[in-house]
């Protein structure tokens, strides 16, 4: 069982400073750069090549050229300027963002009840959606860039697929190793990839400046006009421009809101849009070019050098989903939504570097897996978007939920505020839902299979604590009639407990069988809180009671490492005298599971639970406790 207990109250207190900002902003803008727009900076590879040529391809002329861009242009204003960078990242959870920081704020914001209960499933679908959305973008954007070799010599097609699984078991290999030194990298590379960008686009536009035009939205419009349906189905090739909006949110705790939003404003966005309007204007002249714009742009004597840059570009955003998906999984694990799993630090001086070989191993078979199923970065573009539009839908969702009730915008501007992003993603969103044939379906089905475990766990969690409960004995009751009567011992007991009220089964255990207490007893609780971070001074919450017992509850912000033995030595003479490791012991509960049919999940759920308990990390590893300091008791549990 997980011995943590997910706060659902308020924080224990202020949360601790974020120490990750405190270099220059020139600094952190070039880092979120390399980091924080990898995804969506790939996105000039495939996505106008994906609405002229893709499965509902257009007729490259004028009207669907200017259209295109027209609604490239205005997505990237609307969705990724105003919602996320002016709006959504000032819904920062103590500078932490994400579909998990989203919920632990609005929930702590909001008095429980059903409409608590119904954000909770929003964000765990967010969060499944997003590893869905990991699995298709270093798949998609790799392929994408190694694709370029065909541009260079047509010869070398059938050297696509294995070059690209190479690349892709290559960059998982090194997860291990930690991405200190390649994340040093990872900002000028980008920057001048960015920089390629705007020169190319910017060689081209020269060539047909009546591109220029699509800063008119009639030709957004205009496009709704001729074409009807099939516009609307090429949404979601156009969405493809905006991938990667979700990051800026998700990224916001390593680097802060506003060198975010001035690497966007300042970098990204007019690179961006130089290029497609670079590549637009491309079409216009050649419509040939539709096959691949992005590497017909170039040269032919600098297209093999794009290839080179624009793939190390593609495994620079595939490193950020990678270490997004690492974060994500931690806080899952922190906020109860996922048992103890191995979390490895792979940097001594940032908290942030974490390796987590399940997730990294399950990403990359995954990713191999959509390699040699799709084969080519144009069918695999057809489950691409799906995952990526229903986690802004969701973001959208409980956007609203905030405005209205955390916020209290005026409930004009909110209504109007809410009404046109609902518009917005509801287009993109079943646009998308078209592609579910042709492969949409892949991060749809995995975003439901994670979304079950998640469930299941949290529920099985709540369930199994519940049950326990049901037999405790109140702490006042215990010391008077047991405690005071039996043999004492040498020594620091540890007992480690979710309920923060009662007596562990571990130490009712121990009395049952050894019929003996140690001189001073601990009753630990472990508490997450729903902030990142947890000041010192809020760190501990102690209390003496009679007969050497104190009950302890350690509190941790959900970004944090738990380590029990670091905890119990910053104490000093709180608990009596301080602790020494080799005098004190540590008791466990390990319980059984008895799936049943009393009331509470169906029986393959209750067997799933049981299944995922018996894989956690043993909970000795998890709160770093001394192996030769653990004793174990076993007891069942129906649930």
């Amino acid at each position: 069982m997980n011995d943590v207990a997910a706060a659902p109250d308020a924080p224990a207190g202020p949360a601790g400073a974020h120490d990750s900002r405190q270099q220059g902003i020139a600094t952190l803008s070039l880092g979120a750069l390399g980091v924080v727009f990898g995804d969506i900076g790939t996105s000039p590879l495939y996505a106008l090549r994906e609405t002229f040529v893709g499965h509902h391809p257009l007729a490259v002329d004028p009207a669907h050229i200017l259209g295109v861009l027209s609604l490239i242009f205005y997505s990237m204003m609307l969705v990724v300027t105003v919602k996320y960078v002016t709006i959504v990242m000032r819904a920062d959870n103590k500078g932490e963002g994400g579909s998990l920081a989203l919920l632990a704020l609005l929930t702590r914001s909001i008095s429980p009840g059903k409409r608590t209960v119904g954000l909770v499933l929003l964000g765990v679908l967010a969060t499944s959606l997003f590893y869905g959305d990991s699995m298709v973008t270093p798949a998609i954007s790799v392929l994408s860039a190694v694709e370029g070799l065909t541009i260079v010599n047509s010869s070398l097609e059938p050297l696509v697929v294995p070059i690209a699984i190479v690349i892709i078991v290559g960059l998982f290999a090194i997860q291990s190793r930690g991405t200190a030194r390649m994340g040093a990298f990872f900002g000028p590379i980008m920057l001048v990839y960015f920089l390629i960008l705007a020169g190319l686009g910017v060689v081209n536009a020269v060539k047909a400046p009546e591109v220029l035009s699509f800063l008119n939205p009639y030709w957004a419009f205009n496009f709704f006009r001729i074409d009807g349906f099939l516009a609307f189905l090429a949404l979601g090739s156009v969405v493809l421009a905006i991938t990667g909006a979700e990051a800026l949110y998700a990224d916001m705790g390593h680097f802060g809101r506003k060198p975010i939003a001035l690497a966007w404003l300042f970098a990204a966005l007019p690179c961006l849009m130089l290029n497609y309007v670079g590549q637009g204007a491309l079409l216009l002249t050649d419509p040939s070019a539709a096959q691949n714009p992005f590497y017909r742009m170039a040269p032919e004597e600098w297209r093999l050098g794009l290839v080179i840059i624009a793939t190390l570009a593609t495994i620079i955003a595939s490193q950020a989903m990678i270490t997004g998906a690492f974060s994500v999984t931690r806080q899952a694990v922190q906020l109860g939504f996922l048992p103890r799993i191995s979390i490895r630090h792979t940097s001594a001086r940032t908290q942030g570097e974490i390796y987590i070989p399940l997730v990294n191993w399950s990403l990359m078979i995954a990713c191999v897996i959509l390699v040699l199923g799709f084969r080519s970065s144009s069918n695999l573009a057809a489950a691409y978007g799906i995952a990526v539009t229903g986690t802004m839908f969701i973001t959208t969702l409980m956007l609203g939920v905030l405005v209205f009730r955390v916020w209290n915008w005026n409930p004009i501007l909110a209504g109007i505020t809410l009404a046109t992003y609902v518009i917005i993603d509801v287009a993109y969103f079943t646009s998308n839902l078209t592609k579910i044939p042709d492969g949409g379906w892949f991060p749809l089905a995995a975003g439901i299979v994670i979304f079950t475990f998640l469930t299941t766990w949290s529920k099985g969690r709540r369930l199994m604590i519940d049950r326990m409960n049901e037999s405790a004995m109140p702490i006042a009751v215990f010391i008077k009639s047991a405690a005071n009567s039996a043999s004492r011992v040498p020594g620091t007991a540890v007992f480690m407990t979710t309920n923060p009220d009662g007596i562990p089964h571990a130490l009712l255990h121990n009395l049952k069988h050894n019929k003996v207490l140690h001189e001073r007893v601990i009753l630990l609780t472990i508490k997450v809180e729903d902030v990142p971070h947890v000041a010192e001074a809020y760190r501990h919450e102690i209390k003496r009671l009679d007969g050497g017992f104190y009950r302890l509850v350690i509190h941790y912000g959900f970004m944090e490492e738990i380590n029990v033995p670091g905890a119990l030595a910053s104490l000093k003479d709180e608990c009596g005298t301080a602790f020494k490791m080799m005098d004190t012991s540590f008791f466990l509960a390990r319980q059984t599971l008895l799936p049943s049919s009393r009331p509470g999940m169906a029986i393959w759920r209750e067997k799933l639970f049981a299944w995922m308990m018996r894989n956690a990390e043993s909970a000795m590893e998890f709160f770093k406790l001394p192996t030769n300091r653990v004793v174990e008791l076993g007891s069942q549990v129906e649930i």
